[in-house]
């Protein structure tokens, strides 16, 4: 079913227990606790129930219906040198931009940057864990005045479960059960969650939570079943993804609680790349791959203490959260690959390795303070609320290439961010007004051992401004505005980068002169609400246009690829960009029936030397149309997608292939034949439609002959049952 949007002006009582299925608060947005409708932009907030009944396995699954939100995903096809699709879940798009321009925090910490190299590729997808979530919210638009860099086209928040969600009410004690299999990875997963406490208001609680997922893998469309490089069907993958969260809260006093918090995950792939078979290169002689075997493994350790302070009864401050975290996060890819090297005819065999470790050492703290006053200058009942704090990290960046020379594509880095923000939520009436301005500083000092290359440090800060303001017109009119800046540093592999491949003719040099990106965003809107005897209906129309100036892009600053005049690489920054889009919503209920639906149009384009070219992460129009019945004991659900085929004039190289449209059909339900036994099933395309999404194809050429490499899944199944206790 299609996600929950921000629509109208706050609910009262009555209409809050009309929509007791609805989510009706978000922290991400503000960094406050706001009602959904009162944000002025455009807010998903996903519950943790909703998340268990998509069925999805991860944050691709999880988003795949969404108007604006797509998540790359390339088909496991690389070779020792070069290739696709080993970054896994590369990362959410936002309206058009994608990676490291996209905020992804899980409890308030950033998730690893990524990083890409030839057949090196460390994804951010798969750093969000669902089996963990007690939400997943995603905000448009920058978000650097509430969170610094890396917020240029907007956030996505997972914050992962307490001992509360898990334990009912009167219990000292709870937790469920859960196992499921999905038929589109041949994947099998569980979990156990524990909860418990110390006495009904007992100061100790704890939430203990195991998980894992065994697959293979993601099926296509493909039919072309050899081992070499004609073949169309899935690579074969075996993966095991095991995680655990732990938490342990202690209240000090009423007002005050402490909170301890530790999560692990792993993740491990082998993949047998029968399509890298027979690849050939002849730069002289001659080389042919004979069989080519990848290892991966992601591994990323969190722990945070918190401390947590609530009064209401405040005189000056009413609420506090502060943080102090630690996360290690570590990518380590092997690809073993057994070639035949022939030279003036003559064949001898010439194995090849290829070891790399990339890793993140993250630490970080973080403060927030509210802070609750009346105005009666602006009226009766008119308030302030001011939301203030500062933010500081340190990331330790370091990468280490076994089996090439030089060994590092760029020196170890720390990167340190540090930023101080204040927010002004006023509330006079009907009108709500959001002011905020942040002050961020940024470093990256580079170490020159082991690097080949200059090591170049690099800082320099920024100020971003935002302003919304919603009025409350009456229930059907509540018209919106939102002005945001924003800013992205450039990433330690952008500036500083040393590495060259006569054999293949080019070569990749760091931009030490790289500045951030920034972002001007303005988003227009409009949300009502009307009752009747026929129900309730809800809309969202919108209109935003962002606009990027030294936009980054790694482009070809000279060469031509001929052996005494190689390509070189290097990230820059293009003049400007552009996005605009505009968005329509709609969603009627009635009883337990729920029918919504949506459209979405953007267009993009980049411009350096005075000539624009289109971005091709933006998206083809989307249009959604879901239908859901909830019942005391059982749901049914249904839920449209059409994505219009990619457009010519949309696509920066007339020699790529452009997608055509398609319209896929998606059912589930549930049932509870026992008040603690839910079961649940989903079916995905339905009608078994042949496709490919533009997100995970884009860049492939048009002349390929193995395009039905990357098409989507056909129809799958996916069953879970779920035991509360």
């Amino acid at each position: 079913m299609l996600p929950l949007i921000a629509w109208a002006q706050a609910a009262s009582p009555a209409a809050a227990a009309l929509d007791a299925s609805l989510p009706l608060v978000t922290v991400t947005a503000t960094r406050t606790e706001r009602a959904v409708d009162n944000v002025p932009a455009t807010v998903t907030v996903l519950p943790a129930k909703r998340i268990e009944q998509s069925g999805a396995r991860d944050i691709k699954d999880l988003l795949n219906d969404e108007l604006d939100l797509t998540v790359r995903q390339q088909a496991t096809r690389f070779n020792a040198s070069g290739g696709t699709a080993r970054a896994g879940n590369e990362g959410v798009n936002i309206r058009g931009l994608e990676g490291n321009q996209v905020m992804m925090l899980v409890d308030g910490v950033r998730t690893p940057a990524g990083f890409t190299f030839g057949p090196i590729g460390t994804g951010r997808g798969d750093f969000l864990v669902l089996d963990t979530a007690q939400s997943v919210e995603v905000l448009r638009g920058p978000a650097s005045t509430q969170y610094g860099s890396d917020g240029l086209a907007g956030v996505v928040s997972l914050r992962t479960l307490d001992p509360a969600d898990l334990l009912k009410k009167g219990q000292t004690f709870g937790g469920f059960a859960r196992a499921g299999y999905n038929a589109v990875d041949d994947s099998y997963a569980a979990t156990l969650g524990l909860a418990g406490r110390e006495g009904l208001d007992g100061r100790w609680q704890g939430l203990l939570l195991l998980t894992t997922r065994r697959g293979h893998e993601t099926d296509n469309q493909g039919s072309v079943d050899t081992q070499d490089g004609t073949r169309t069907t899935p690579n074969p993958v075996s993966y095991r993804a095991p995680a655990v969260l732990a938490k342990v809260a202690y209240a000090l006093a009423p007002e005050h609680e402490l909170g301890l918090t530790f999560e692990s995950q792993q993740r491990k792939q082998d993949t047998e790349v029968y399509s890298a078979r027979g690849d050939v290169t002849s730069r002289g002689t001659t080389t042919t791959t004979t069989d080519l075997d990848a290892h991966d493994k992601l591994d990323r350790q969190r722990a945070s203490l918190e401390h947590r302070f609530d009064d209401e009864a405040g005189s000056w401050l009413q609420r506090a959260r502060s943080q102090v975290y630690w996360q290690d996060a570590t990518t380590h890819q092997l690809t073993l690959a057994e070639r035949t090297l022939t030279t003036a005819g003559v064949s001898t065999d010439s194995p090849q390795s290829r070891d790399y470790d990339y890793q993140q050492k993250l630490l970080g703290f973080s403060t927030q303070l509210e802070s609750t006053v009346a105005t009666p200058a602006l009226g009766a009942n008119a308030r302030q609320r001011f939301s203030y704090g500062l933010d500081w990290s340190q990331a330790k960046v370091t990468g280490e290439f076994t089996g090439i020379t030089p060994p590092k594509l760029f020196p170890d880095t720390t990167y340190t961010l540090a930023g101080a923000f204040v927010q002004d939520e006023i509330e006079a009436g009907p009108i709500s007004i959001i002011p905020g301005l942040r002050f961020d500083s940024y470093k990256l000092s580079a170490s020159q051992s082991g690097y080949t290359g200059t090591a170049v440090s690099l800082s320099d800060q920024a100020a971003t401004p935002r302003l919304g303001a919603i009025w409350r017109a009456d229930d059907a009119f509540a018209p919106y505005v939102n002005w945001a800046r924003g800013f992205r540093a450039p990433t330690p592999d952008q500036v500083n980068s040393s590495f060259a491949n006569p054999a293949q003719f080019y070569s990749s040099i760091g931009n030490p002169d790289l500045k951030a990106e920034r972002a001007n965003s303005v988003e227009l809107g409009l949300r009502g609400r009307v009752r009747g005897a026929f129900g309730q209906l809800r809309y969202q129309v919108l209109h935003y246009d962002n606009r990027y100036d030294d936009f980054i892009s790694q482009q070809v600053v000279s060469g031509t690829g001929a052996p005494t005049d190689p390509l070189v690489f290097q990230y820059i920054n293009l003049s400007k960009a552009r996005i605009l889009g505009s968005e329509a919503r709609a969603e009627w209920q009635r009883g337990g029936w729920v029918l919504n639906g949506g459209v979405a149009i953007s267009h993009g384009r980049s411009e350096a030397g005075g000539v624009k070219t289109p971005l091709d992460t933006v998206e083809p129009a989307r249009s959604t149309l879901g239908l859901r019945y909830e019942a005391a004991d059982w749901s049914l659900r249904a839920s449209a997608l059409h994505v219009q085929g990619e457009a010519r004039s949309e696509v920066s190289s007339a020699t790529y292939y452009a997608p055509t449209g398609y319209t896929t059909l998606d059912l589930g339900g549930s049932w509870k034949p026992l008040p603690a036994l839910t079961l649940q099933a989903n079916v995905s395309n339905l009608f078994d439609r042949h496709y490919t999404r533009w997100s995970d194809v884009r860049g492939l050429a048009d002349s390929s002959t193995v395009k039905d490499a990357y098409t989507a899944p056909g129809r799958s199944v996916q069953v879970a049952a779920r035991y509360d206790f």
